[in-house]
């Protein structure tokens, strides 16, 4: 089986990681809002790149307040009418999400930057959408759970711990574990660009500890200062940032 996460986007290059004729796990994060490495995205396209620009700054400073601030100034009275328009842009990446996966054998489950319910109803026939649920492929047994952390900015994909805990609980044991989070372990979730310790969950760690999968593998951060760490004895794999590299992360069965 194939891995990706961090897709972002790049959905030529997912069609063509899902034809392979192997199954293929997607980790979330299927929609391009915002490229901080070159300001491209939804939200470019909404709002234009100066405003992309000085929100990139805000979030690399980690100053949610301040991109509060300007998304309010930004919005004044035309909230509605930006609202629509970044709707109408998240249906047309989900409807190429849909068109990559189509006739595969894929099983999806979201991120932070995901809109959940929408990507679920965006799939093709026969394409998965799998979050808090355990299940078997190629004689294996895959736990996939959604979700990144919460921030200030509230965005659609985001759960909390005590959700995340309960989707974790549910699962029972399993051969593999599948997340859009990594674990809270500092080298794992440290962005070695911004410098920054970014979402990690306790939950996902407590989870590998307790329930001891022989892999977790997950994604978020693009540029981690570890991409591999043993918990105990489980193998823990960031599957990498898919829109940069175009390469997916393949799970041994044997």
């Amino acid at each position: 089986m194939l891995l990706v996460s961090d897709v972002h986007g790049a959905f030529s290059a997912l069609a063509r990681v899902a034809r392979s004729g192997e199954p293929l796990l997607v980790l979330g994060d299927f929609i391009n809002f915002i490229d901080y490495r070159t300001n491209e995205g939804i939200l470019a396209d909404v709002l234009g790149t100066a405003f992309v620009q000085q929100v990139s700054r805000y979030r690399a400073d980690g100053d949610y307040a301040a991109s509060r601030r300007l998304w309010k100034e930004r919005f004044g009275g035309d909230a509605t009418q930006v609202r629509e328009a970044i709707t109408r842009a998240v249906d047309v990446q989900y409807a190429a999400v849909r068109a990559a996966l189509e006739g595969t054998e894929a099983y999806a489950t979201y991120g932070n930057v995901d809109w959940p319910g929408l990507l679920r109803r965006s799939l093709p026939d026969g394409v998965q959408f799998v979050d808090g649920e355990a299940i078997e492929i190629e004689g294996v047994t895959v736990g996939m759970v959604g979700g990144g952390s919460p921030t200030p900015l509230g965005v659609p994909g985001e759960v909390s711990e005590g959700e995340l805990a309960r989707k974790l609980d549910g699962l029972g044991p399993v051969d593999v574990l599948c997340t859009h989070l990594p674990p809270a372990i500092p080298s794992l979730h440290r962005d070695v660009i911004t410098g920054r310790l970014e979402g990690g969950s306790r939950a996902v760690l407590d989870y590998l500890r307790t329930s001891r999968p022989t892999h977790h593998y997950f994604g978020d951060i693009h540029q981690p200062q570890a991409a591999r760490w043993r918990v105990g004895g489980t193998i823990c794999v960031n599957v990498g940032y898919f829109r940069a590299t175009r390469r997916p992360v393949r799970h041994d069965v044997s």
